[in-house]
């Protein structure tokens, strides 16, 4: 990651925290809910096919929105990055992991959901913000987002998709109302680098170094 300019502590702080809280709002609005449900959470089978990868993520997504799991998390610092990990589990099994990290520009999130201790399903949003106008008093920003999907059945990928947004602070576009497409760059082996090392780390708690 390239290194950054710094700016002002409060813009950094304000722009990081509302990414974490967007983040959290835009997976409770995901087109993937909008599929009926029934109750698979208490077997043992993984999802076999799109429409039940969609069923798995409805249910398990809304236990994360009601806050019915177990919870454990630590911080870290790699260098001008500064990163967050949450771990959420039931009896014991651990169900999802949120990932964020971030610097003065730049900021991920990226949420693994977890069945039989593999991904079925990952959502990750980036985004990148400059200022876009407005005054020194009343800066306005930009907010240029892209989301990826990626569904598997059997540790496999089987279909990956991607959807391109800017939000501005003069004008609030909604996510929701912007469609996404097939991924013509269908590659998750930086996410799955990732997973690998998140899982490896997931008894730290408190603040640790770089774990990237």
């Amino acid at each position: 990651m390239k290194k950054l300019i710094l700016l002002p502590s409060f813009i950094l702080l304000f722009s990081c925290e509302n990414k974490k809280k967007d983040t959290d709002s835009n997976l409770q609005s995901d087109s993937l809910q909008t599929f009926s449900a029934k109750d698979s959470l208490h077997t043992n089978n993984s999802p076999q096919s799109l429409e039940e990868i969609k069923t798995e993520y409805t249910l398990l997504n809304n236990q994360l929105i009601a806050k019915k799991l177990d919870s454990a998390n630590f911080d870290y610092e790699c260098n001008e990055v500064s990163g967050n990990v949450v771990y959420y589990s039931e009896n014991g099994e651990l169900k999802s992991i949120k990932h964020f990290h971030g610097d003065s520009h730049f900021s991920s999130v990226e949420n693994y959901y977890l069945k039989n201790g593999k991904p079925f399903f990952i959502f990750q949003e980036e985004t990148v913000w400059n200022f876009d106008g407005g005054t020194p008093e009343k800066p306005e920003t930009k907010d240029d987002v892209k989301e990826k999907r990626f569904y598997y059945v059997n540790d496999q990928l089987i279909s990956c998709r991607d959807k391109k947004y800017t939000i501005r602070t003069k004008n609030q576009s909604k996510p929701e109302n912007v469609s996404d497409g097939e991924s013509k760059n269908c590659n998750d082996s930086e996410l799955r680098k990732t997973f690998e090392i998140l899982i490896k780390n997931q008894n730290k708690k408190g603040k640790t170094d770089c774990i990237l």
